[in-house]
């Protein structure tokens, strides 16, 4: 869009036929459209005026305080000029809609972006100032006549309607001020340098966002979630992979990544809080075990493997532990931790009244973790007070089950033959 601007008339150039797009694609656009099609009597009319338009048959625009015009040729080639009259907006409005701008700072930015966000015409409408036309307020008056809506201004119409879907300064304008001076009666009361570059401008006001929430559409219902994650795209083509990428590594780590927006997805649902302590903040080390649970082929998971410091039986058992109760498991598996105070208290009354005197076993204790003497079973504490059962299988301590309140089920659970799956 190019337009001569001198003081308070810009003219824009012809634009090209509109064949095969709409008039206009922005809310404020389809609001001027509105008042046009709502206002005139004659709908024939309107369609003739949408004909012309589309067809390039309107001349160069010019756009001042309280009108526009353009010369818009018949379909036969005869000329007529077509105005288009808008009430312009007092002096006393024009103050009231700078301090409104002022008290909002992200009006300014959005009009400086070539845009108007609903709540900039709301916030006007508050105030005593319509922005918009609404019906009637586009007054019509063309050389051929017509005591109503033409062809010929309602394809000046449509055109502007373009215009103004490029720039919604076109509207200040018609309502009677030219870009220039009311940015420097922006400046002038105190507002922030009114041409600063958009990219150094970083949002708006938080309450004007909040504010206009309201505009929004309501959010769709929550999806209908399948058995499962739905399957990645196949990575088996013909192309070879660059240097450094494993097809079979990047296909598995898609799948993971599905599987976990499925399931965090599936408890977000129902309100569950399960996400947060199976898969938050893992470190790479933990991460790799996440990642190795989904069973990949071999060679990605000796890369899970070497990547996280683990032999491939000390990452087999770190997978089982993930299987019984994510990130918690596991850092039950490989973090000692020594309790005291109230924490060691309620672990020692809890040993003490877990068994009957007799069938009390004989407990070794080393930080966290409580072993039976001369048996392969050992007991483990976490942060939230709970037992977690571990016996000895090939020369290492590996999980036997997930947790429970009471040190003597748990301790039951890893005696050899025990079922240890959740």
């Amino acid at each position: 869009m190019t337009g001569y601007d001198e003081g308070t008339e810009r003219t824009f150039a012809a634009l090209p036929p509109a064949h095969g797009r709409g008039f206009a694609q922005t809310w404020w656009g389809l609001a001027w459209l509105k008042a046009l099609e709502d206002a005139a009597m004659d709908a024939a009319q309107v369609k003739s005026g949408r004909r012309l338009a589309r067809a390039g048959a309107v001349g160069a625009v010019s756009v001042r305080p309280g009108r526009i015009t353009a010369v818009v040729q018949d379909r036969d080639r005869t000329a007529h000029r077509a105005d288009v009259l808008l009430e312009q907006l007092s002096d006393t409005q024009w103050d009231r809609f700078v301090d409104m701008a002022i008290e909002r700072s992200g009006h300014v930015a959005a009009l400086l972006d070539r845009d108007m966000p609903p709540h900039l015409v709301e916030d006007a409408a508050t105030a005593g100032i319509d922005l918009l036309p609404g019906m009637g307020d586009l007054e019509p008056e063309c050389d051929c006549g017509a005591w109503d809506h033409c062809g010929h201004t309602a394809a000046l119409c449509y055109q502007v309607a373009r215009l103004l879907d490029q720039d919604p300064f076109v509207l200040l304008l018609m309502r009677g001020r030219a870009e220039g001076a009311l940015l420097e009666a922006l400046q002038a009361q105190g507002s922030p340098p009114a041409r600063e570059s958009a990219s150094r401008r970083e949002g708006v006001d938080a309450g004007e966002a909040y504010a206009a929430g309201h505009l929004l559409p309501p959010l769709p219902p929550p999806p209908e979630l399948g058995d499962g994650p739905g399957v990645p795209a196949s990575l088996d083509t013909d192309t070879a992979p660059p240097y450094g990428v494993d097809p079979s590594a990047v296909a598995h780590l898609a799948s993971r990544a599905a599987a976990d927006a499925h399931r965090l997805l599936a408890e977000a649902l129902r309100g569950g809080q399960e996400a947060q302590a199976a898969g938050r903040e893992a470190t790479a080390v933990q991460d790799a075990v996440r990642l190795a649970v989904g069973e990949p082929g071999p060679d990605v998971l000796n890369r899970l493997g070497g990547g996280s410091g683990r032999t491939p039986e000390a990452l087999a058992v770190a997978v089982r532990a993930w299987r019984l109760g994510g990130g918690t498991a596991l850092s039950v598996l490989e973090e000692e931790w020594t309790p005291e105070g109230d924490a060691l208290a309620r672990a020692r009354a809890a040993l003490e009244s877990a068994w009957e005197d007799e069938e009390r076993p004989s407990l070794r204790a080393r930080a966290n973790r409580w072993t039976v003497v001369g048996q392969p079973r050992q007991l483990r504490l976490d942060h939230d007070g709970r037992w977690w059962p571990y016996r000895k299988e090939r020369g290492r301590w590996v999980p036997a089950g997930g947790p429970v309140q009471d040190p003597a089920t748990a301790l039951a659970s890893a005696a050899p033959g025990a079922v240890d799956e959740p």
